[in-house]
């Protein structure tokens, strides 16, 4: 294997069809309910939820890993009867959440094995750290879920691996080698057959191997028994990648540090559309009208304009995070942010040619991962550029805004840039588009709806050309909303800050007008 393919060559292609069929009904084997009867642990009927004696809940506390309970496991016996019968649930019963593992019930997921993005709006799902995570499927279509979830940017850093081969492959593989970090194994198997081959499987993990099994039953008593057992999750389809991911992640948080802010990454299509103006504008928006704590990272380092935009002229600025960036921390990141209102902290650029400011995509990542530790917001104004860390900063965002006025080169930039974030990111939405300065005078305009045809989405704001509102706010250092609450870009500004949060956020001026920014805004998503 050679260090610069991130998969191995399985077999998968994560454009590959699925089956068709509702993995739910009898026809799928792995779901059979007959073999599902052929219960567990003995010839006891099933128990339904809302039978049960005691409510649906987790096993209390889990073991690091899987590997470590080797000695517990073999002394487990064949047959248990301190437990209750096995559970069927019905995967669309809420009651099956709690058994289906911390990455989410299974009524929470569309439909199918593979169905459409999951998970809320709201919800941060931080990066799994640099490990290495191998997968055994039984089911074609299963491994290329993996291998989706393995291409997602929360898994940028992780090495993914999938085959097929199941619990019997996983011990033939792991015999004479060492085992990952992460072991995610598909198996229709239940009751002795299953503890068994777990048993023999514990016997060739490292201490430190966290196990995920993929199974078929949702079952209570099943699940309790794997969770004594060291395996720390069990998931049952109906899954997305979003889900596997999301599970994947909760089980790899740091606990000295598990908040993460939200980042967006806000990048113009080319120079001088006003990327910058409207970062910090939008910033200011969800730190004084959200009432959320923001901070605002100029990542211009040459030519930012934070420091003017919010009339600051700070003595240290974020160079001074990237050339050490191993000894920021909360105390030295502190004294680097510069407080631009209640909740909004500005990290400002140097703006200075002084210097080529060459510092590695790693320094940015270590930078900004601490500054999301800071804020439940962050907003990162990328320069006009083009290197390796602004790809990799804009493509591990949490939401990317793409500036442009409307003219051809704005166009085919902008395609470029969407074309680049859907292919690195098919689990996320698509970017925001806003377009700026439109309808300058002697200048012609490409109509919207070009735009909208070739990017796939419509804009999500469309600002007039306001020279003297503009040029006024940035001679001041002030904000637009500052300048004129009452204008047409100050509503503008609050809008995008609520579509980009999901909070509701008030209008400066026009909390109450019905139907004051119907020109202003692009058509809404069907």
């Amino acid at each position: 294997m050679t260090q610069a393919k991130r998969f191995e060559d399985d077999g998968f292609d994560a454009g590959d069809e699925f089956l068709d069929g509702d993995l739910s009904t009898p026809a799928d084997p792995f779901l059979d309910a007959s073999a599902i009867e052929a219960r567990l642990l003995g010839e006891a009927g099933p128990v339904f939820a809302e039978e049960a004696d005691e409510p649906l809940e987790p096993a209390p506390q889990r073991p690091a890993g899987f590997g470590a309970r080797l000695a517990a496991a073999n002394t487990v016996p064949e047959v248990f009867e301190d437990i209750a019968s096995p559970v069927e649930a019905d995967p669309a019963d809420a009651g099956a959440a709690a058994f289906t593992g911390r990455g989410g019930g299974v009524a929470a997921v569309s439909p199918g094995l593979y169905g459409e993005v999951d998970g809320e709006a709201d919800e941060v799902i931080q990066p799994v750290p640099r490990i290495t995570i191998h997968a055994f499927c039984e089911r074609p279509e299963t491994g290329a879920l993996i291998h989706n979830a393995g291409a997602d940017r929360r898994l940028a850093r992780a090495h993914v691996t999938v085959e097929l081969g199941g619990l019997a492959g996983a011990i033939e593989r792991f015999h004479d080698e060492s085992t990952p970090n992460l072991l995610i194994v598909e198996s229709g198997m239940r009751g002795a057959q299953l503890f068994a081959q777990l048993d023999e499987l514990a016997s060739v993990c490292d201490g430190d191997t966290k196990l995920i099994i993929i199974g078929a039953a949702n079952d209570i008593s099943l699940y309790r028994e794997l969770m004594r057992r060291g395996v720390s999750e069990y998931l049952v389809p109906p899954m997305t990648p979003l889900h596997l991911i999301r599970t994947v992640s909760g089980l790899f948080l740091d606990p000295e540090a598990p908040f993460a802010g939200r980042s967006l990454a806000f990048i113009g299509a080319k120079g001088g559309v006003g990327s910058s103006t409207i970062a910090h504008n939008v910033a200011w928006c969800i730190g004084e009208l959200q009432h959320t704590d923001t901070v605002l990272v100029d990542l211009d380092l040459s030519f930012g304009t934070a420091g003017l935009d919010f009339n600051q002229d700070p003595a240290q600025t974020i160079t001074q995070a990237l050339a050490d960036p191993d000894r920021l921390d909360d105390a030295l990141l502190d004294r680097l942010l510069v407080k631009c209102g209640e909740r909004l902290s500005l990290f400002s650029a140097p703006a200075t040619l002084e210097s080529d400011w060459d510092f590695s995509s790693d320094a940015f990542e270590t930078v900004l991962d601490k500054v999301r530790r800071q804020a439940p917001m962050v907003t990162l104004d990328l320069p006009h550029a083009w290197n390796p860390w602004v790809r990799r900063t804009l493509l591990s965002a949490d939401k990317v805004v793409v500036t442009v006025t409307p003219d051809l080169a704005c166009l085919r930039n902008a395609k470029n840039l969407f074309d680049l974030v859907r292919q690195n990111r098919p689990n996320d939405e698509p970017p925001m588009v806003i377009v700026n300065m439109a309808g300058c005078p002697k200048k012609p305009d490409i109509p919207l709806k070009d735009f909208a045809d070739a990017l796939g989405t419509a804009p999500a704001l469309v600002l007039p050309f306001e020279p003297a509102l503009f040029g006024n706010a940035a001679n001041n250092g002030q904000m637009i909303a500052e300048v004129d609450a009452k204008s047409k870009a100050a509503d503008g500004f609050a809008h995008v800050a609520a579509q980009l949060t999901g909070r509701t956020t008030a209008s400066p001026a026009r909390q109450t007008r019905s139907g004051g920014l119907k020109s202003l805004f692009g058509r809404k998503k069907g």
